[in-house]
């Protein structure tokens, strides 16, 4: 047995999980499971804020890829370039076939230190804390929606990230007031 080694698999753009389940089968239903490691689809959560709704969700950090541990092997190579529905096969270079003058696309491997940045980008993305991404910008219009200045509207002043919270100017009695609101606190007009 040979060394496994990481390679780069192209999927189509946004089946990177359906063509990871359909290699994972595809590999056990051939028996070629003793020659793979892990298939791995690398991402980080991000925590979005909709509608005055937070939610946690998975960004694709390498949309249209999925990394794959493996011992290469005739088979195996035959699997996913032909087998893998939504996948169009490995990241490779031409190189010169010694007896002609044609060209043979070979799947390289990943270099030990890009494994190890994307793994270790993975782990730290397991339990590291979660990104928000924020749909507001300063100056938008926002209606509050929870709170006791639930139905008034108001104008984002400043958008604190990483507290999760909008200053928001809204008026009151006449007079201008700055409130300090959660994400999910409002939303947009």
């Amino acid at each position: 047995m040979g060394e496994k080694k990481w390679y780069v698999l192209r999927t189509a753009g946004g089946k990177e999980k359906k063509a990871q389940e359909h290699l994972e089968k595809e590999i056990e239903r051939s028996g070629l499971k003793d020659q793979v490691g892990q298939i791995l689809v690398p991402v980080k959560k991000e925590i979005v804020t909709k509608n005055g709704k937070r939610k946690a969700v998975d960004k694709l950090l390498f949309p249209g890829y999925v990394l794959m541990e493996a011992e290469l092997s005739g088979d195996l190579e035959y699997i996913i370039r032909n087998l893998v529905p939504g996948m169009s096969g490995f990241l490779t270079e031409n190189r010169s076939v010694k007896s002609s003058s044609q060209k043979e696309r070979i799947p390289i491997p990943l270099r030990d230190e890009e494994v190890r940045r994307i793994l270790g980008q993975q782990d730290e993305n397991a339990n590291g804390p979660v990104d928000t991404e924020v749909n507001y910008e300063v100056g938008d219009s926002v209606k509050i929606t929870d709170g006791p200045f639930s139905g008034f509207n108001g104008t984002v002043d400043e958008i604190i990230e990483d507290r999760s919270k909008l200053k928001v100017i809204v008026v009151i009695f006449g007079r201008k007031t700055l409130l300090e609101l959660g994400f999910t606190q409002v939303t947009k007009e």
